[in-house]
């Protein structure tokens, strides 16, 4: 009886030493191996075609809106000047609706031809008055009055016709014309907006601030529609992956701040944790840890702080929960 309880009590010892060791880290410090891991921005562009002229390499820091690299545009730059000359005639037939059906030397002869049939109206309303006179004296027959009668309405008549002329001269085009042509010049002016807008497609600009990791294309390859040209990083997008046990991962939340520390990097380097994993996995095969402590693990992301923006995906790092560090919520 004495051997079988102290072989019980040697077994519920190893077995809590093994929940101890599969259960917490290896040192005081809740150190963790992680890595740095970044989440790439794909510059390309809305329009396939042949590549120009690249304005970047890797390696290049640029700005939000520095140009990056240049598609062959000559179909693009045709098009344009193409919708500029539907628009130029366009327009033009536009005006030409809107203006007088006559041009202003036109409208000048009819003005000479008015003048001139209002001074032969004056001629004949002349003669009328003399003839009337002469008539009512006896002077002259019936027919001769009726002669000059008949010439003052000729011309009578020829002035007003000449009059109407000129307005009619002076009259824009019917107004379903007008409406037509304005229609018409709308929808290439339309065109020449898109075509402009197709054609500044052709050169494309950083998204945002970051550094080129890698350009895939060159001058003189040719890519597709949205396909990636160059693969850039932001600060902002750099992330520190390590994994937990389940103790540790109940003492940690999103927002808190944990050290970190690698070969060659500045002291006092911080992130902020920004995602728990709430399903375990099973212990990556290749882990920066010299021994493998747990089979399952809980993956965690923080985002680096101040100048451990510097740090290159890829680099292995060392997490540290230590006491001092504090939550810090939003």
């Amino acid at each position: 009886m004495k051997r079988r309880a102290v072989l019980l009590l040697a077994g519920l010892a190893a077995v809590a030493a093994a929940i101890v060791l599969f259960t917490f880290p290896a040192n005081e410090d809740a150190e963790f191996p992680g890595y740095m891991e970044a989440d790439l921005v794909l510059v390309g562009s809305e329009q396939g075609g042949r590549v120009l002229a690249l304005s970047v390499e890797e390696g290049t820091a640029v700005k939000q809106g520095d140009p990056v690299f240049t598609l062959e545009s000559s179909e693009q730059e045709a098009s344009v000047a193409a919708a500029k000359a539907r628009v130029a005639e366009a327009e033009a037939r536009l005006a030409d609706a809107k203006a007088e059906l006559q041009r202003p030397d036109e409208i000048h002869v009819l003005e000479a031809a008015l003048a001139q049939a209002q001074a032969m109206l004056q001629v004949s309303t002349n003669n009328l008055e003399r003839a009337q006179a002469l008539f009512d004296k006896g002077w002259t027959t019936k027919a001769q009055l009726d002669d000059a009668i008949a010439q003052h309405d000729r011309n009578e008549a020829a002035v007003a016709e000449a009059e109407k002329r000129i307005v009619a001269a002076k009259l824009p085009g019917r107004s379903d014309m007008i409406d037509a042509a304005a229609a018409n010049a709308e929808a290439a002016q339309h065109a020449l907006n898109e075509a402009q807008k197709n054609l500044g497609k052709r050169q494309v600009f950083a998204p945002a601030d970051g550094t080129v990791e890698e350009v895939y294309f060159r001058p003189g390859e040719v890519v597709n529609t949205g396909q990636s040209v160059i693969a850039l990083l932001p600060p902002r997008n750099l992330k520190v992956r390590f994994f937990v046990a389940e103790p540790e991962r109940a003492t940690l939340a999103v927002d808190q701040r944990i050290a970190i520390s690698c070969d060659g990097c500045p002291p006092d380097l911080h992130a902020k944790i920004n995602f728990i994993a709430r399903e375990a996995e099973f212990t990556p095969p290749v882990i920066f840890s010299r021994e493998e402590r747990q089979k399952l693990v809980y993956l965690v992301e923080a985002r680096p702080e101040g100048p451990a923006a510097k740090l290159t995906a890829g680099q292995p790092v060392t997490v540290t929960l230590g006491p001092g560090e504090q939550m810090v919520r939003r």
